[in-house]
């Protein structure tokens, strides 16, 4: 068996490619299903139903889709230049801990003033953050999964140091979380709870594919990203470019949490995060790295989410099926990614 590489991919293989890897994906998880005595048919209607089969499945949906579209775009844009982020989740933290410590108290504006400071905050946040690793790399060549990997324990730690101390919410009896942020630094609703985080992730998507397809710094980073020595040899300043590619990524998923606690939670605890940042992982990676695609994968996942909770309180099923149809969607489109960019030639 040989795998030549295509010097184009067709555009039908290329759209058709991510659908016929989550629709084998579902037909191989449906023998599981069907073992815990409910047909698969009827499972995966109730989780459509459950996900997308109303106003209030829709509003779920999308607002558990909204902080992994940010997470999932920050990943991308790494991913993009070969700078392994593995540090969303810490990232997503910090930019909640810079909406709570600017709305809690530090700044009194107006809505229409504190709210865009906020999340320019988290985007500096969590774009500080991600630098460090990034800094790491190209002085002395430390490997950034494994920093941005340990950020994410650390912040975590510095999380709850603050929601047990300094940030704790008096009235929060037993339960460690922070003080709630006031209106002015909550965002409008859009309908049941999906929020306007929706719209700015949606805004922060189309931007970031004109970046990549119209700007400078996105051909440089695809360039870093296809050949590192290429790029060099062109003379693309590398250490530069990943430095701003290490800003963008963690600003990005920073925005993530300040859009968790001022849209949906509105404080800041331990539990904020199921695994925004390391589900980010798989979002980018189901979207084939496309900011566009980061939206569309977002709101798939997220209806799985979503759709097994309601099959599991309607048929009595567990949600961790969730995690193997997600886990299967993934593996799947990383055949079909390689199916896509190579022919296989079988030799006798």
């Amino acid at each position: 068996m040989q795998f030549d590489r295509r010097e184009t991919v067709p555009l039908g293989l290329a759209v058709l490619a991510p659908i016929a890897a989550i629709a084998i994906a579902l037909l191989l998880c449906t023998p599981l299903i069907s073992w815990t005595g409910m047909p698969a048919f009827t499972a995966y209607g109730i989780m459509f139903t459950g996900a997308l089969g109303s106003p209030f499945a829709w509003s779920e949906t999308l607002s558990r889709a909204t902080p992994l579209m940010f997470t999932g775009l920050g990943v991308a844009v790494a991913f993009r230049a070969r700078f392994w982020n593995i540090g969303a989740e810490g990232q997503f933290y910090l930019g909640a801990i810079a909406a709570t410590l600017l709305g809690t108290g530090l700044l009194n504006l107006p809505a229409i003033i504190l709210l865009p400071l906020i999340f320019m905050a988290g985007f500096l946040f969590g774009g500080t953050l991600l630098l460090l690793p990034a800094i790491l790399k190209t002085r002395i060549q430390v490997d950034e999964v494994v920093t941005t990997l340990l950020l994410n324990f650390i912040v975590l730690l510095v999380v709850s140091y603050l929601v047990e101390g300094p940030l704790k919410d008096p009235a929060a009896l037993g339960w460690p979380q922070a003080l709630p942020v006031p209106p002015e630094a909550t965002l409008p609703k859009l309908g049941g709870r999906a929020h306007w985080g929706l719209m700015i992730a949606i805004a922060s998507a189309i931007l970031i594919w004109i970046l990549n397809a119209r700007a400078v710094l996105g051909y440089q980073m695809k360039a870093i990203g296809a050949n590192i020595q290429a790029a060099l040899f062109a003379g693309i300043p590398i250490n530069w470019v990943l430095l701003l590619t290490a800003l963008l990524s963690g600003g990005l998923a920073g925005m993530g949490g300040v859009s968790e606690v001022s849209g949906l939670k509105g404080y800041l605890s331990l539990d904020l995060s199921p695994g925004f940042g390391y589900t980010g992982i798989v979002v980018a990676m189901l979207a084939q790295l496309h900011p566009i695609g980061v939206l569309i994968s977002a709101i798939f996942i997220a209806a799985i989410y979503v759709g097994a909770d309601a099959m599991s309180r309607a048929a009595n099923l567990p949600s961790y099926l969730a995690d193997v149809i997600v886990s299967t969607s993934l593996l799947c489109m990383l055949v079909s990614i390689l199916l896509t960019r190579y022919r296989v030639r079988w030799r006798s």
